[in-house]
């Protein structure tokens, strides 16, 4: 179970790359709300998922 707790930071790297993906898209002139919607989704996840997890081991310490 312990690599559940470090899963969360891939999303963490996927938004960082999509940021930068986005920002090179859009210094190119090209469309980068497509990468930048995918940048925010990943970081969203990233705090989603941490949230749930501590929530989760505080349930277990309990019981």
């Amino acid at each position: 179970m312990n690599f559940l707790k470090y899963t969360s930071y891939l999303y963490l790297a996927f938004g960082l790359y999509f940021l930068y993906e986005g920002y090179t898209q859009w210094s190119t002139n090209q469309n980068p709300i497509l990468s930048f919607v995918i940048a925010g989704l990943a970081i969203f996840m990233f705090f989603f998922r941490r949230k749930f997890a501590k929530k989760f081991d505080d349930r277990n310490k309990q019981s």
